[in-house]
């Protein structure tokens, strides 16, 4: 298909309306704001942003709930690449840019897009200034969590991470523990169920098919295990969010 004719007169319009795109040194400050953990930062480049969010962007759809929800998953994309490439693990930035991809499918209005967005902003800054306060600098910790949970429907043991890593077993139970604070398997397990919980809360798939799709030995251990960690029943837990309820009233804990 060729675009030219169709280019030039788009490039000829905004020359003549004075449309001006946001700078890519403005755009990846507020991303790298993000990615660092700036918390703070970011919550004030949102206040300044939401009142002319539109301004320095282009017309992606002529409808305008659609043009600014496909802004929104742009925004999602690239917040989740800049993230990714400051430390946060790969499956869990981009499930986490697929929840509120998701959410802002399922909103009616503008306004309530640009919220979101803001949402979505503070969570990735909040979960990258946890990295950032954990110090995860070897190699070894970041391909070993990228594996986790790449492969969270296997079986997943210490020996066969050590292996794929090419070291030592002990030498990565102790290293895993001393960069993330906790045991390596208890990792993978709130891992198992971080991943439930967003199955519960964003489809319909049972316990069982939940249990499979997770590694989880049976649909009777999903669910002790589930509730060791939670403090809470899968059955609880999605009812909970079916009725629009907050998860702190449901008083589940963070056993981290």
């Amino acid at each position: 298909m060729n675009t030219t004719k169709e280019l030039n007169y788009r490039l000829y319009v905004q020359r003549e309306s004075g449309f001006k795109r946001t700078s890519h040194d403005s755009e990846f400050e507020n991303y790298n704001c993000i990615s660092s953990g700036d918390v703070e930062k970011v919550k004030k480049n949102f206040i300044a942003l939401k009142k002319d969010y539109l301004v320095g962007k282009g017309v992606l759809s002529d409808d305008p709930i659609r043009n600014v929800r496909y802004h929104f998953i742009v925004a999602a994309a690239l917040i989740a690449r800049t993230c990714v490439a400051d430390g946060m693990g790969r499956n869990v930035a981009y499930t986490l840019s697929d929840i509120y991809i998701q959410k802002a499918d399922k909103c009616n209005s503008s306004e309530r897009i640009i919220d979101l967005l803001g949402e979505m902003q503070l969570d990735f800054a909040e979960r990258m200034r946890e990295i950032k306060k954990t110090n995860v600098v070897s190699i070894h910790i970041r391909k070993c969590i990228d594996y986790i949970y790449d492969h969270l429907d296997e079986r997943l043991t210490e020996e066969m991470l050590a292996s794929y890593l090419h070291i030592d077993e002990s030498y990565l139970s102790k290293l895993f523990l001393k960069e993330m604070g906790i045991h390596l398997k208890k990792f993978i397990t709130n891992a198992r169920v971080d991943a439930a919980k967003n199955m519960l809360i964003y489809s319909d798939y049972s316990y069982l098919e939940i249990s499979l799709s997770l590694g989880f030995s049976s649909q009777s251990a999903f669910i002790s295990i589930f509730r060791k960690v939670t403090g809470t029943t899968p059955g609880k837990f999605r009812t909970a969010y079916k009725g629009g309820l907050h998860i702190d009233k449901l008083g589940i804990k963070n056993d981290n």
